[in-house]
């Protein structure tokens, strides 16, 4: 697969945001997100529109991030690197496969961004004192269903720190176990708002189509069975339904 010139790449990335140090830093990860994904499976995405098309998504979190965030299942970089590109937030990226944190490490070198990369699974770092209950925001795009997400993200937030989810439309039973699940590790459901265009655009009434992101706020200290061991809490997850999207 070729990889498109830069000048295709800067195109595509314009749309994305009117600041010119932040379209810099993120026309040269696409770009080697791009280089490394034709040789290295990062990401589904393979072309530079579909690649700013996750980066507008990810960038939707801007307003909601707080200092320090963690994001689990990193992968290729989504949300977490176009939000420290963005917010300048000091960051905690957890992703265990190695070729995909490697690639994490050096994005982290060339573009000077503050974040620390975990090559763990996220089940292990949320039961590490190291990181439990030490973050103020946390992410988890395109990892699980979301009863699983809030599993593997809440133990990692303090009191009063929020998840972030970003999801699709969800079921009435999906939204009765994300609201049983969140109770069950000390947290509630806080928010939830329409995802379009141009980012996060408003309150997102239940039943209705399209992306929209779920703001899960912790309200108490998760007990110490939480998170379960690796693998199970998207083998079982919490509540008995596997929210996905």
């Amino acid at each position: 697969m070729s990889v498109l010139p830069r000048s295709e790449i800067a195109r595509a990335v314009a749309g994305a945001t009117d600041d010119t140090r932040v379209r810099a830093a993120l026309e040269i990860y696409v770009a080697r997100l791009l280089e490394r994904n034709a040789a290295t499976n990062l990401t589904a995405a393979r072309d530079a529109v579909a690649v700013v098309a996750h980066v507008r998504d990810s960038l939707g979190l801007v307003p909601f991030v707080r200092d320090p965030h963690v994001d689990i299942g990193s992968g290729g970089g989504f949300p977490a690197i176009p939000l420290a590109i963005a917010t300048g937030v000091r960051m905690t990226l957890v992703e265990s496969v190695g070729k995909k944190a490697a690639f994490l490490r050096e994005i982290a070198s060339e573009l000077g961004l503050a974040f620390d990369v975990v090559a763990l699974r996220a089940e292990d770092v949320g039961r590490d004192a190291t990181y439990r209950e030490r973050f103020a925001s946390a992410s988890g795009r395109a990892v699980a269903g979301v009863t699983t997400v809030l599993e593997l993200t809440i133990p990692l937030l303090a009191v009063g720190g929020v998840a972030l989810l970003q999801r699709g439309r969800l079921s009435l039973a999906e939204r009765a176990a994300t609201s049983d699940a969140a109770l069950v590790l000390g947290a509630a459901w806080t928010g939830e708002f329409a995802v379009g265009e141009d980012g996060v655009e408003a309150f997102a009434p239940p039943g209705e189509d399209g992306r929209r992101l779920l703001v899960v706020t912790k309200v108490a200290p998760t007990g110490p069975r939480f998170p379960r061991r690796a693998g199970v809490p998207a083998k079982r997850p919490l509540c008995e339904v596997a929210a996905r999207t």
